[in-house]
């Protein structure tokens, strides 16, 4: 009898891929049947490397079902937006597909894209089309792919931040999929008649989701510690010489599950500006061989690292790549924040960083954010910046226009972060409820709530004014990054959180679980004696994550990120 252990099967999710004929799957008879809102089980999965989930409404989807009805399907359309920065014209296209087609509101995300919400399912191809006509696309925005590609968003400091930005351009181009099947689905482009091929993916492309971004110290505003690939831009007078590279990143874990995990990202080397897509194609193509395909919760490439281990990443890399490394360079950062208000760049423009609460652009009872961004678009002679925080960015502004774009600011209420709390300023949520299919709590709906009670709680300690990074998600997932906050909620369940304290202002330490399960009651009482503390035995402008670390409030993590201070 054989005691050969059997080859584990692969996960559904690869076996749609395998049968997907380069993502195309059905979607063309999906789209076109009329019984139903939705699109078969297994383009739901293929219609993500398209850029877009569908999703139903949960707080109707009980009383449907009670009525015979099925779910009030919808669906979400992300964006392909490199750097996150868009032009005036791109902003109004979008605002008016919003309004036409989805729900009248635009997200900003936090990996520096836009959502659009709500698009119905006979709407979907004229919204990508509208998409496409402006010169933006949403390949590849979602999926087992490398998605939307993050860089620092800011301006004004030096030339170099142009030059990395085109850098991040070239990297999201260099690592996109060659499939025709977006273009001959929502685009009506011509069928490939044979010979189509993945160099780059294959044909079942990547085991799990890929993100990757570019920082330059001393900001780390795209959270570079929390990505499966990063670059760390290295100055010397003023000019890039080249990048320290970092692999293993990764927010997402699941509840009860200890093999699932967030891991910040490993420092491995530096290269030459000229050398980073050949490292980044590499990196790509150790995952696309090495990843777990049978197990989903175990497929990003956090996980084949911490499997195998960094030194056999490392030697694998440059085995590919035919040369070695160099060792990494000194950085440093400062903080993974934004900084509002208005800046002035190296070219003499004026940039504006504006506060948007989750990110949402929306009209709401006395600020009107939607119409007045839409109304500064049409004026405006820069370009638009969206950053990893879900902020905006109103760049490049000539000196004589400041007057008018200040006027419209103020006008339609986007002026708060002149009066938001420091916390306010740096808190991030997730979409979360109704719409997200994982979500088990609230996290923007709720994000209202848990800022005021918050703020009052500072208050009563006297710490208002101290900086603190809170973020919210509704689930394990970590699309808010909320294992690198100095108070992290996660959702459990309806109502209820983990609590996750001790991360640090410049994202470079991951946080640790403190309390399980909390309702709002419970995270306040968990809180009040830290907020005590921490007003009576703090440092000079010591922060609340390395408070709670040093005092011993919480067990200490044990690692560090390598290069790192």
């Amino acid at each position: 009898m054989s005691t050969t252990n059997p080859t584990p099967a692969l996960s559904e999710v690869e076996q749609i891929k395998t049968r997907s004929n380069l993502l195309r799957g059905t979607l063309v008879e999906s789209l076109a049947d009329p019984v139903t809102g939705a699109i078969a089980p297994a383009d739901t999965q293929l219609i993500k490397f398209h850029g877009s989930y569908q999703q139903d409404d949960r707080d109707v989807r009980e009383e449907r079902w009670r009525q015979k009805l099925e779910p009030d399907y919808s669906f979400m359309i992300r964006t392909r937006l490199p750097g996150g920065v868009c032009t005036p014209a791109q902003w109004l296209a979008l605002d008016e597909l919003a309004r036409t087609y989805a729900n009248g509101t635009l997200r900003l995300t936090t990996r520096q894209a836009f959502q659009l919400h709500g698009v119905l399912k006979g709407e979907l191809k004229s919204t990508l089309a509208g998409i496409n006509a402006a010169l933006l696309d949403t390949l590849a925005a979602c999926g087992d792919v490398n998605r939307n590609v993050m860089c620092n968003p800011n301006p004004v400091e030096s030339r170099v931040h142009e030059e990395v930005y085109r850098w991040s351009v070239l990297l999201s181009e260099h690592l996109l999929p060659k499939t025709r099947a977006y273009h001959e689905i929502w685009l009506d482009k011509e069928k490939v008649a044979g010979g189509e091929e993945e160099p780059l993916y294959g044909p079942t492309y990547l085991p799990r989701k890929f993100k990757a971004a570019i920082a330059i110290p001393p900001l780390n505003d795209v959270d570079i510690f929390s990505q499966d690939l990063g670059f760390i831009a290295i100055l010397e007078g003023g000019e890039l010489i080249g990048f320290n590279v970092t692999v293993g990143g990764g927010m997402g874990a699941t509840h009860g599950d200890a093999a699932t995990f967030p891991r910040l990202a490993d420092v491995i080397g530096f290269i030459r500006p000229d050398q980073l897509l050949e490292v980044a194609e590499n990196v790509v193509k150790i995952q696309r061989d090495n990843g777990d395909r049978t197990n989903r919760k175990h497929a990003r490439l956090k996980y084949t690292i911490e499997d195998r281990g960094i030194a056999w990443f490392v030697s694998e890399l440059e085995a590919r790549l035919g040369y070695a490394l160099q060792p990494a360079h000194a950085f440093s950062f400062e903080h993974n924040g934004d900084r509002f208000g208005w800046l002035q760049g190296h070219d003499g423009r004026w940039n504006l960083t504006l506060r948007i609460e989750s990110g949402r652009v929306a009209d709401t009872e006395g600020r009107r954010l939607l119409t007045g961004l839409r109304e500064i678009a049409k004026v405006h002679r820069g370009d638009f910046r969206l950053t990893g925080n879900q902020n905006l960015v109103i760049a490049g502004i000539p000196p004589e226009d400041r007057p008018t774009i200040e006027a419209l600011v103020e006008a339609h209420g986007l002026d708060g972060f002149r009066r938001a709390s420091p916390l306010r300023l740096n808190a991030l949520a997730c979409a979360a409820l109704p719409t997200c299919s994982l979500a088990m709590a609230e996290a923007e709906r709720y994000l209202p709530r848990v800022l005021e009670v918050l703020e009052e709680r500072l208050a009563a300690h006297g710490l208002a004014e101290v900086p603190l990074h809170l973020r919210i998600t509704g689930c394990p997932n970590g699309c808010a990054r909320p294992y690198l906050a100095e108070i992290g909620l996660v959702g459990k369940g309806p109502g209820r959180y983990n609590l996750l304290l001790g991360g640090d202002a410049r994202g470079q330490r991951l946080n640790r679980l403190y309390r399980e399960n909390l309702d709002e009651a419970g995270v306040l009482s968990a809180l009040e004696p830290l907020f005590a503390a921490f007003a009576r035995d703090r440092l000079p402008e010591e922060r609340f994550g390395d408070f709670v670390v040093r005092a011993q409030l919480l067990p200490a993590r044990p690692g560090s990120v390598h290069g790192t201070s």
